[in-house]
């Protein structure tokens, strides 16, 4: 079903992806290396954990890159902040008690494939020798297909990985020669082929819509090819395009991006198409077949939303490794500094290098756990989930009353307490999730649109 523009233009404001709540921009500099260390040593013993390791470093720049991260043309640097990395996850897990078990680790970046096979392998061990893990735990990497070797892919497997996520956005030359990044068909194809050759089986991709010079009709024919190399999990992502945050995103010529009608027109044709292919809509953006966890998840109400996406991951610790990793435990959030140098000089000097975060209190964990079960159901009944977590029965009365306007443009369907967002509102389902947020317009954060 698609929606009016006139309701397109209305709602389509700036606001976070909410992979977190309350979200980065208000993170301030009062949760420090002190208070990571608390939180650390408060960590139940039964606890299961993710942990997700940060690097900063890619070999060439991508415009629309939204990451931390720095193109380096030697490998210096990057062997370097392996061993950095390596004298993080030992200060870490010096802090933490025994017996939490690790269930899944997520390499991101960046390139985390920059680091060398010995390198890579060597802090998999690290983290293997010092953490707790679950027998079948998951270890997934983010891959740029154009640095990958087949030898790599081996050293992966051996290393432990059990899932690929390869960044792909689009398959057409004249996106890619927008974008700075050169990626033809054959070479994603030969990826995959090494990746489940050495036994990586689960793969990821990842799409991107309202790239410059993009159509519909150019989108979908990158969701064909994508799913002629049968990815267990599409992710289709809009472009975000913060030329004030990410300075070489104004190498885009801005005339050449799609506006809000066209962007929404082309992700519900990509996202139609995938259906006729056989993958089953996840949330807001992910993609997956019938079979996999994700689908699994959803389907049993067990959907989560973290940093990097939707997740069938249960762990309520994620400890993050490296500049600008961000973690969340059960008090709250916290950030590693972003500076590569200034994150290296804490490590280096044996302290914890957490710069900024922030404290949750109960009406923030309230308010997540709205936000996360619209994001992944597109249901909530406040009622039901207020009492489980010990809120007063009135907690919702002005978000219900602000709810009004999308219920009455068809966006949210309101009876009693269950709100529940319906098909036309689906691709706003960020905006209804914005009523929720008490931080919204409160700080100098700036948010990508809605669609």
């Amino acid at each position: 079903m698609t929606m009016d523009i006139e309701l397109l233009q209305r709602y389509d404001a700036p606001v976070p992806r909410y992979t977190s709540y309350p979200t980065a921009p208000h993170f301030h500099a009062g949760i420090d290396a002190e208070v990571y260390r608390d939180w650390l040593a408060a960590i139940p013993r039964d606890e299961k954990m993710s942990l997700y390791l940060h690097v900063p470093y890619c070999t060439r720049m991508c415009w629309y890159c939204g990451c931390h991260t720095k193109v380096v043309r030697q490998y210096g640097p990057v062997g370097d902040y392996a061993k950095v990395l390596d004298r993080e996850v030992a200060l870490v897990s010096g802090e933490v008690p025994e017996g939490p078990e690790v269930t899944h680790v997520h390499w991101g970046g960046g390139t985390p494939t920059m680091l060398s096979s010995e390198d890579f392998t060597a802090l998999m061990s690290a983290l293997r020798a010092r953490f707790a893990f679950a027998a079948r735990a998951e270890v997934a990497v983010e891959i740029d297909p154009r640095t990958l070797t087949e030898d790599k892919a081996l050293a992966l497997a051996r290393a432990g990985v059990t899932r690929a996520s390869l960044g792909v956005q689009d398959f057409n030359d004249i996106v890619q020669q927008a974008i700075n990044r050169i990626q033809p068909f054959e070479m994603s194809a030969d990826v995959v082929g090494w990746l489940r050759g050495a036994g990586i089986s689960a793969i990821n991709f990842d799409l991107m819509y309202g790239l410059p010079h993009q159509t519909v009709e150019l989108v979908v024919q990158t969701v064909d090819l994508a799913v002629k190399l049968e990815p267990d999990r599409l992710a289709l992502f809009g472009y975000a395009h913060v030329p004030w945050m990410k300075t070489h995103q104004r190498l885009i010529d801005e005339a050449t991006l799609p506006g809000a009608a066209e962007r929404l027109r082309q992700a519900e044709a990509a996202a139609e198409r995938l259906a006729e292919h056989g993958y089953r809509r996840i949330g807001l953006d992910h993609f997956a077949r019938a079979d996999d966890s994700l689908t699994t998840a959803l389907d049993g109400g067990r959907l989560r939303r973290n940093f990097q996406g939707y997740t069938d991951d249960q762990a309520t610790t994620l400890l993050g490794f490296g500049a600008s990793a961000i973690g969340c435990l059960s008090q709250g959030y916290v950030q590693n500094a972003v500076p590569f140098g200034t994150y290296a000089e804490a490590i280096k000097s044996g302290r914890l290098a957490v710069s900024r975060g922030v404290e949750v209190d109960a009406d923030d964990r309230l308010r997540r756990a709205v936000i996360e079960r619209l994001m992944c159901d597109l249901s909530v009944d406040l009622s039901v989930l207020g009492a489980d977590l010990g809120a007063p029965a009135d907690s919702f009365a002005e978000e219900l009353s602000a709810l009004a306007p999308l219920a009455r443009d068809g966006l949210v369907e309101v009876e009693g307490s269950r709100v529940h967002i319906t098909e036309v509102g689906q691709p706003l389902m960020r905006t209804v999730c914005a009523v929720f947020d008490r931080y919204l317009g409160t700080g100098k954060g700036r948010h990508s649109r809605a669609v």
